[in-house]
């Protein structure tokens, strides 16, 4: 071993101790001590990782992000996965690559409909939106919280050429009906599954079933990156595309630092450029830079041995939560998992009834003042949010259920970093808002 791999050696067992001191684990004082929805759990492993990468100094995507590349794509069991900056990015790269000039007769255009729902994350629909097509917000179900499948051929008219899905907080949504429904019109399917790593439907992971899938990786998600998303896809042809609106548009591709991977780097005709112009400053799409760092990679690389596990807390935690509030339907409508699938929850989605004794307001703010935090189901009703107000939309009946988690619903968390004493505290704590806040009526 040379020096520099001997000081290597070296920096990264300091590492190691460097964890042990700056991240002790610190004992559980209930009342004292948050207890968070979400946040990264960690060891010593992504610290190393992470300084491996950054002893490199390659700065952009590199043998990290192709190692993470590779393996992620194995996990969910597609072909190709493209590493992004964010899960957000993600959604705009998997539906601007479906306006690909490439896709012919089947590319999207300004004015076509892609189905969606109202209750859910902004960037979901965003991209919708930002490329000039036209949201078509439909209805939820409870308490599984996804889209009322039984809307859909309402939905359905001569500009629709898509859906684009997320599955709610790690419940995947009816794959069967939607999947089915797609084949019969010839729609593109994309599936968010930014909350959903390891869910599956059916046996097998979701992100399988689209056309295009995507994924987060902050720190909130299943494994994080800090920032980071990931596009997933069978279809080499969407990767490409995938690839060529992430990287500026380029038609070129040829990896960070290599060069004529076609061989025909100045040896070809494009468009009307000069014969054997540069194909690396060749665009054939309006793209942008979306791409991560090698040190975000390296990070997801040691996060990646730790998914397996962390789906199975997440499960467990949620199971725990569930069966210990079953005594408390009088007053809350527990979430129940989609027939044929088996959720790794990102959240346990709790609905205070319109008719309990106290409301939501009420019962967040007491969790709250016992330092357990809570969120809503995102954006509630999207057509209620003023970024919306004056975009084109269509919209399949009054929405209701999208109003009801906007008035009802709440959140709390089940990610792997909530030890057993917090779960505890939690079920006490939510037990105690009910009988407290009855009699204090």
């Amino acid at each position: 071993m040379d020096k520099a791999g001997e000081l290597r050696g070296r920096i990264l067992e300091l590492v190691a101790e460097y964890f042990a001191e700056a991240f002790p684990v610190r004992e559980f004082v209930p009342g004292v001590t948050p207890v968070p929805v979400a946040g990264r759990v960690f060891d010593h492993a992504e610290l190393q990782s992470l300084t491996d990468s950054a002893l490199d100094f390659w700065l952009t995507t590199g043998r990290f992000a192709e190692q993470f590349e590779r393996e992620f794509a194995r996990f969910i069991g597609v072909r190709c996965a493209t590493l992004v900056n964010s899960g957000s990015s993600a959604n705009l790269l998997a539906l601007a690559a479906l306006t690909s000039h490439r896709l012919e007769d089947r590319r999207l255009t300004p004015g076509d409909e892609i189905i969606t729902v109202a209750a859910g994350f902004p960037t979901t629909v965003n991209p919708i939106v930002q490329n000039g097509l036209v949201p078509v917000f439909l209805d939820i179900q409870v308490p599984t919280y996804n889209i009322d499948p039984t809307q859909l051929e309402a939905a359905f008219s001569p500009k629709t050429r898509g859906i684009m899905l997320a599955h709610t907080l790690g419940n995947p949504f009816d794959l069967d009906a939607i999947a089915d429904f797609a084949r019969k019109h010839d729609l593109w399917l994309i599936e968010d599954c930014c909350d959903a790593v390891g869910s599956r439907y059916r046996d097998l992971n979701v992100g399988t079933f689209g056309d295009l899938a995507t994924t987060s990786f902050y720190p909130a998600h299943h494994i994080t990156m800090g920032e980071g998303g990931c596009v997933l896809t069978a279809k080499p042809l969407l990767q490409t595309q995938v690839e060529s609106f992430r990287d500026w548009g380029r038609d070129c591709w040829c990896d960070p630092g290599k060069e004529n991977t076609c061989g025909k780097r100045f040896g070809a005709q494009h468009g009307d450029l000069p014969f054997g112009y540069d194909h690396k400053y060749t665009y054939s799409h309006i793209g942008y830079n979306l791409k991560a760092t090698d040190m975000q990679a390296a990070i997801g690389v040691a996060q990646l041995k730790k998914l397996p596990a962390f789906i199975a807390a997440r499960k467990s935690n949620f199971q725990k939560l569930k069966d210990s509030l079953r005594d408390l339907t009088e007053f809350f409508v527990l979430p129940e998992a989609t027939p044929q699938s088996d959720p790794a929850w990102f959240g346990f989605p709790l609905m205070v009834r319109p008719d309990a004794p106290f409301s939501r307001y009420e019962f967040v703010n007491f969790l709250e003042e016992r330092k357990i935090a809570t969120r809503l189901l995102f954006g509630g009703n999207l057509t209620r949010q003023p970024a919306y107000k004056n975009i084109s939309y269509r919209v399949i009946g009054p929405l209701p259920n999208s109003d009801l988690v906007m008035n009802q619903l709440l959140w709390i968390g089940v990610y792997p970093g909530l030890s057993q004493p917090m779960l505890d505290y939690m079920l006490e704590s939510i037990h105690d808002a009910v009988r407290i806040l009855i009699d204090a009526k």
